[in-house]
Order: structure tokens, then sequence, then C-alpha cells
């Protein structure tokens, strides 16, 4: 990088800056741990248990193991679409109003954890529900090893709760279902010839179905092979709409090439399945009790609020955990 003539080939330049902040993404977070640590022993060998100090030591030591436990989960994200940005897509199932409501909770979960992770989140897609929520909506992140980390998301999430929307306060229930796909670099090159798609234009909707334009800027796309779909409305003109949607089939076509290609990530879960009982992957209760709970790892946490604020790495690194290879 310190070469003269580094920035001639800016193309080439800039992957070995992409290649040089992974590597950071190792050595800079160990070195930070390595040296908290040997700074905490060091202190911790001075004071007693009756020392205001000592308390403080020990909270130290429980980030730094919060720390190490980080980078031992990162180092399962060995895949070939780890490390990429992704996007996230929400879809209401059975439940109607209930379903569509909490498709737009799930919404606001994934944007505040993926915040909370440093990684920069868009809305690329967002669909409102006839009376309240959202019907699907679609969420680019794009960070380190975005893939990695939320693909332990893919499926099914129940919920159980007094719905808001019956008069008579009875419980409910109702599914959403989550997809995850990794964002390929423009050097990766899918083929999509004119015959095997289908392309429809309409107007995109904002809030209260209100339409932003006049003029039909949104676009969606249906791979009529493989039966995918995708849409984008959240640009500011069609032909922009379009390249994001190109952008995100050429996604799921890799995708879906890489996985049938490598028995190494057969586990990555979440695999497609109708939006109904018996296919969750995750149950969050309301009423009577409140508790949400992982049915492939068993792992639960009591404090619904926090997770609903985005607090699912707890969910996430145990998935990760069993699943990874």
């Amino acid at each position: 990088m310190e070469e003269g003539n580094f920035w001639s080939d800016n193309e080439a330049a800039q992957k070995v800056i992409a290649k040089c902040n992974q590597l950071k993404g190792w050595t800079v977070p160990y070195r930070d741990i390595k040296k908290r640590f040997e700074a905490a022993k060091e202190f911790l060998e001075e004071v007693d248990e009756e020392d205001e100090l000592y308390h403080d030591l020990v909270k130290e030591l429980q980030e730094i193991e919060k720390g190490l436990e980080e980078l031992e989960i990162k180092k399962m994200l060995s895949g070939e679409l780890d490390n990429k940005s992704c996007y996230l897509s929400v879809n209401a199932g059975a439940g109607g109003t209930e379903s569509c409501d909490w498709a737009q909770m799930l919404l606001r979960m994934y944007q505040k954890w993926a915040t909370k992770r440093g990684w920069k989140v868009e809305v690329i897609e967002k669909l409102d529900g006839e009376v309240a929520g959202i019907k699907n909506a679609t969420l680019r992140f794009t960070g380190p090893f975005a893939y990695g980390y939320a693909k332990a998301e893919k499926g099914v999430h129940r919920l159980v709760r007094i719905s808001p929307f019956d008069s008579n306060a009875r419980r409910h229930t109702s599914f959403v279902s989550v997809d995850v796909t990794p964002e390929i670099e423009d050097d990766i090159q899918i083929e999509i010839r004119p015959d095997e798609i289908r392309i429809d234009t309409f107007r995109a909707q904002g809030a209260g179905g209100q339409h932003v334009n006049t003029t039909d800027s949104a676009v969606r796309i249906t791979h009529i092979k493989t039966g995918i779909v995708v849409s984008c409305q959240g640009e500011r003109s069609q032909l922009q709409n379009k390249e994001t949607c190109f952008k995100m089939l050429r996604s799921k076509l890799y995708e879906k090439e890489v996985l049938e290609r490598e028995a190494a990530v057969k586990k990555m879960g979440g695999e497609k399945k109708e939006i109904a009982w018996g296919s969750q992957i995750r149950n969050y209760v309301f009423q009577p009790y409140t508790l949400v709970k992982d049915t492939r790892t068993k792992y639960e946490e009591g404090n619904i609020q926090e997770v609903m604020d985005g607090e699912i790495d707890g969910f996430v690194n145990a998935y990760l955990k069993e699943f990874s290879e």
C-alpha cells in the first residue's frame, strides 16, 4: 500500500484495502483483548476482594470474556458467504393484521440489532399492512460478516400474545418468515438471460398506502425457473430499483449455487417452510408469561423487551456454536 503506484489500479487497490480491513478485524480486537487482560491480571494480583477496584476488575474481566467469545464465534464464520453483507427480508404469514404488526416488530428488532453491531442499515422494500404493521420488508445490512451472523435468523418466528386488535382481549398466535441472502460483489458473474425472468413495475407506496410518486418506479423481478422473486421500491427511480433488483436476484442465485455445491454449509438452517404451525425456529411468548425460546438450540431469554430491542446475539451465537462445522 505504500508503493507509489498503489492507486494506479483503483479496483485492485480497493480489494487490497478490503482484505487489509478484514485482517484488522481479527488482529485489532485480539490485541485489545490481550492488552486489557494483562492489565487487569496485574491489578487483580495487588488488590483484595474488599477493595472497590476489585469489583471493577471483575467486571472488566467479564467484558474481556465477552469479547473473547465474540472472536471465537467469528472464527466459526469460515463459509464462502459468511463475510459478506446481506439482505434480510420479513414476510407476514398466517394471522392477518396481527401478523403484519408482528412483522413490523421484528423489522424494528433487526434494525436495532444491526445498528448495535455497527452495520449500515438501509430499507430496500417495505409494503404496509392494510390496517397496521407491514406485509413485507427487505433490509440491506452492510458490514463485515453480516450474512454470517444474520443467517441464524432464517426461518419462521412465532408470536403468542393478547392481541391489541382484539376487543375481547383474546390470546393470538401469528407467524412471520425471515429470509437472509448474501450480497455478492460485482466481480462475481451470474448469468441471467432475458427469457429467464419476468419484470413487473408498479407504483411505490409509503406509509398508510399513500403513493410516493405517480409513476411506476417500483420493480419486481421473477426468476421463472427457480421461482425466486425480488422487488425494490426504495430507490429514487425505476432504473435504480431495477439495478437493485438484479443485484438481489444475482445474490439469491449465487447463494443457491454455493449451498448446492458445498456440503460444508448444509446446516445453515432456516430452510424455507410453510408459514404456519410446526415450522417455527423461535417462539416469542408475551402472555401468560414472557419467554423467547429457540426451537433449534433450546437457548432462551426471559427479558422479552430486551430481545425486541435488538439483544439477540445470544440466540445467534448459540446457533453458530451448534450448527457451524
